[in-house]
């Protein structure tokens, strides 16, 4: 059986030679390179063709979210797993919307990582028991915000999320690609349906469906 094909990508050498110390003795499992950003992943990959690619999340330079867009569009037949110190939401959901199939946090043990090397490598998605743990929290979040404020749409839910974070219409509208008209007449339906007069009684209405 051919070996799994790993690039590693993290700017920290000594982390890098532990890694591959730590993938080594495993059967099937092939370091073929390893480099320090996503500027230098993205020139070699062509040439080696990796099975997977070991991302880190924050790197100077080119970061593993935007490497990882660049490596999928041109390759998508590549997995990307990300091995990184961060385990915060914005963190995971960027590397997922880029294209991760995979989000392990630094530090998990050799037999959890070696698993999600070969999950990954066979077309899985696999996350780690901390990440696993935070997407399990989001989801039910989502779920209970959603029956808490039923009458508002996907796209005002959207909006009204932004709005607790004190993004301003024009703010949303850049964020979102919308028009500030557009803008302005979901947050008008929003009023509406949460009969409220302003924004900060929709905020406050929001932090308490749990938004």
């Amino acid at each position: 059986m051919e070996p799994i094909n790993i690039l590693l990508v993290d700017d920290h050498p000594a982390f890098r030679a532990g890694l591959v110390a730590l993938l080594s003795p495993l059967d099937g499992i092939k370091v073929v390179d390893q480099v320090a950003n996503g500027e230098q992943a993205l020139a070699l990959i062509n040439q080696l063709q990796p099975d997977v690619v070991l991302m880190d999340l924050t790197m100077p330079g080119m970061g593993g979210v935007a490497a990882t867009e660049r490596i999928l569009r041109d390759n998508p037949h590549i997995r990307v797993l990300i091995l990184s110190m961060s385990d915060d939401d914005e963190s995971v959901f960027a590397a997922l919307r880029a294209g991760a199939r995979g989000y392990v946090v630094k530090g998990a043990r050799r037999v959890e990582l070696s698993r999600a090397i070969r999950a990954v490598a066979a077309g899985d998605a696999v996350f780690g028991p901390a990440i696993a743990n935070r997407l399990i929290g989001y989801f039910s979040g989502l779920a209970r915000r959603e029956q808490s404020l039923p009458q508002l749409t996907p796209r005002e839910r959207e909006i009204l999320g932004l709005m607790t974070s004190h993004l301003t219409n024009p703010q949303i509208a850049e964020r979102l690609a919308l028009t500030h008209k557009t803008v302005r007449n979901h947050v008008s339906n929003i009023f509406a349906k949460l009969h409220v007069g302003d924004r900060v009684s929709a905020v406050s209405r929001a932090r308490e469906s749990g938004f």
